[in-house]
């Protein structure tokens, strides 16, 4: 599956190189969320509401293509799938919890 980037190079800026594996409307909420513990797809569809199927199954593919989601498939009848972070996905909860705290204190508060 090919990506939409604005640019291939990052050297010179590892801002967008974050933001590209991290942005978005979903991905960052996805990695809260993953944050708590491992969680199936439905789990994370529960937590939240507003994202469609679709959205969260592109989502969760890109985060396991960056290697920040582990997804595994249990052999059994009816298949089972749970989905974690891997240990490049928990380096990121220091940004992530930074994110929940400004959030917090500066989106949230009209």
């Amino acid at each position: 599956m090919a990506r939409k980037q604005k640019h291939i190079d990052y050297e010179n800026c590892p801002v967008e190189a974050c933001l590209d594996l991290i942005g978005g409307k979903w991905k960052g909420v996805i990695l809260n969320r993953l944050m708590e513990e491992t969680q199936r797809f439905n789990e994370i569809k529960r937590k939240i509401p507003r994202i469609t199927q679709r959205m969260l199954t592109t989502q969760l593919r890109e985060l396991e293509q960056d290697k920040l989601v582990l997804r595994k498939v249990f052999a059994e009848v009816p298949p089972r799938v749970e989905y974690s972070l891997t240990a490049k996905g928990r380096s990121l909860e220091p940004v992530l919890k930074a994110l929940l705290e400004w959030g917090k204190a500066n989106a949230l508060s009209k």
